[in-house]
């Protein structure tokens, strides 16, 4: 399988800060930069590995969710492994919608500061707080493992029970969180919400959360899962409004190839 980019121009669920709709592009231009090479860490040239099906087009369309969900189905159907470049959070559930059919099973490994199980924020169903509540609902996935944690409150934490969501909190340390990502079997989808990092090393997102993960440990925990168990993939939240000198942006792009690599066969 090919592993395929999609830009997902797409915040209007966004909660506090909209803004994360020009990350596909700030994305995009980090990966092309002269600045660095396009091999990650394992020394793999992930350039002729990488397809690119462009930014969907979303003006004009009443339903965004349903065209995120139609592309990336259109993606899997040609053979792609896609890699979805956000957007706000809650372009994961018509990913995921995508992506389960034909799986006996899905794991999610999702890693964030932020739950994102309200089963309603602000009045909306629909919001980037809730697309794990609105998956797990829908039973598009066995297990959810949540990582980097830090934000659970009593109504997220009575989702988790709810849905039975692994939840590794920050405090539960890097050597769990790594452990979690060993043990993964069966077909995988990944979640990366920027703001799973420090703001020191992202500064470039809507919700910072200190007391996050360093760049060096979300490496990690990608790397640690089999090689070949990624299915598809997302890298949502990043604001090019509030990077500095595109560093958020360029963390992503790494993250990207870090991607790339584990989705070998």
């Amino acid at each position: 399988m090919t592993v395929t980019l999609l830009g997902v121009p797409y915040d209007a669920s966004s909660s506090f800060q909209r803004g994360a709709a020009a990350g596909p592009a700030a994305i995009r231009a980090a990966l092309r930069s002269d600045s660095s090479n396009t091999c990650n860490e394992n020394v793999i040239d992930v350039a002729p590995l990488l397809g690119d099906a462009g930014d969907l087009a979303l003006e004009g369309f009443t339903d965004s969710r349903a065209v995120i969900e139609a592309k990336v189905a259109a993606l899997r159907t040609r053979g792609a492994r896609p890699v979805l470049l956000g957007g706000d959070h809650s372009i994961t559930w018509p990913a995921v919608r995508a992506v389960r059919p034909g799986l006996p099973r899905l794991t999610i490994l999702h890693l964030d500061a932020h739950p994102d199980l309200y089963d309603s924020f602000n009045g909306d169903r629909l919001s980037h707080a809730c697309p794990f509540a609105r998956i797990m609902e829908e039973r598009l996935a066995e297990r959810l493992i949540q990582v980097g944690i830090r934000t659970m409150n009593g109504e997220q934490q009575d989702q988790a029970r709810r849905f039975g969501a692994e939840v590794i909190a920050m405090r539960a340390g890097l050597e769990a969180m790594v452990a979690s990502a060993r043990s993964l079997e069966g077909p995988v989808y990944l979640s990366v919400d920027l703001d799973v990092l420090d703001p020191a090393f992202a500064p470039g997102i809507s919700h910072p959360e200190p007391g996050g993960l360093s760049t060096r440990d979300l490496i990690a925990i990608i790397q640690a899962i089999p090689r070949g168990r990624l299915v598809a993939a997302d890298v949502v939240e990043l604001n090019p409004a509030n990077d500095l000198r595109d560093l958020t942006a360029r963390v992503a792009a790494k993250i990207v190839k870090e991607m790339v690599g584990a989705m070998g066969d």
